[in-house]
Order: structure tokens, then sequence, then C-alpha cells
């Protein structure tokens, strides 16, 4: 016989040794592969399914975070806007409080003037009458001195009296 060309016993027995072998695989080794491949691909439909249910988190976190974003820009730019119109408010009543005080402190002023412009007044009226007493006096002595200008002055300040009780009555 040739090498390449089996005989038929030993077809038959390799035949008998592979179905042995075949069934002993199949109740034993089958079973195992297939439920291993089967866990398997049960495990990767998990995984993948996982995997696009985690994408789609993913997604919505995204969006999420954009949202949040988004909402703290506006957020943020109303606080600006609120700190501006503050500001400007406060610097308007600072503004106005300092034209208010400056109105009162001028007005004080001014009345703070015109108390020393009246008391310097009555402080002049009342030098210039003793001025005008001591200049008096002065004369009134020089004249006096002269008798008949003592008589004269004596009887014009009688008359004056007088004068003065009728227009009483």
């Amino acid at each position: 016989m040739s090498l390449l060309i089996p005989d038929f016993g030993l077809l038959f027995w390799m035949f008998i040794s592979f179905a042995i072998v075949f069934c002993l695989l199949a109740k034993f080794g089958f079973p195992v592969i297939t439920r291993s491949v089967n866990e398997r691909r049960e495990y990767i439909l998990q995984s993948l399914a996982k995997a696009d249910e985690a994408n789609r988190s993913l997604e919505s976190i995204k969006q999420q975070s954009e949202e949040i974003l988004n909402e703290a820009r506006r957020q943020q730019q109303d606080t600006i806007k609120q700190a501006a119109n503050e500001a400007s408010r406060l610097i308007q009543q600072a503004n106005e409080d300092a034209v208010v005080q400056g109105k009162k402190k001028l007005a004080e002023a001014i009345r703070m003037i015109d108390v020393q412009k009246q008391k310097a007044i009555g402080e002049i009226r009342t030098q210039v009458a003793m001025l005008s007493v001591d200049i008096a006096e002065k004369i009134l002595r020089h004249q006096l001195d002269i008798s008949e200008n003592h008589d004269r002055l004596l009887s014009e300040m009688l008359d004056e009296i007088e004068h003065s009780e009728v227009l009483r009555n």
C-alpha cells in the first residue's frame, strides 16, 4: 500500500476513534465551550449595552453641564450688571449727598458770616455810640465852661421837656 492512501481497517478504526472522541466532546466539551461562548457573548452584549448607556449618560451630562455653564454665565452677567447698577446708584447717591452737604455747609458758612457781620456791626455801633458820647461829653464840657452857654443849654433842655410833656397829654 501506499503511504498516501490509507487502508480500510485504518480508516475504520480512525472513524471509530473519531466518533468516540466526538461523542465525548459532544457530551462534555461542546456544552462547556458553548456555554462559555454564550456567557462571553452575553457579557459582551451587556458591556455594549452599558457602554451605550454610559455614552447616553455622558451626552446627557455634557448637555446638563453646558446648561449649567450657560446658566452660570447668565447669572454672572446678571450679577455684573447688578453690581454696575448698584455702583452707579451709589456714585449718584454720593454725588447727591455731596451736593446736599455742600449746600448745608455753604448755608452754615453764610449764616456764620451773617452772625459775625451782625456781631461786628453791633460792636461798631457800640464803639461809635461810646465815641459819640465821649465826643459829646468833651464838647459839652467845653461849652459848659462858658456860663452863658450853660444857661442857654439848660433853657433848651427845659423847653424840650415841656414840649414832650405837652405832646404826651
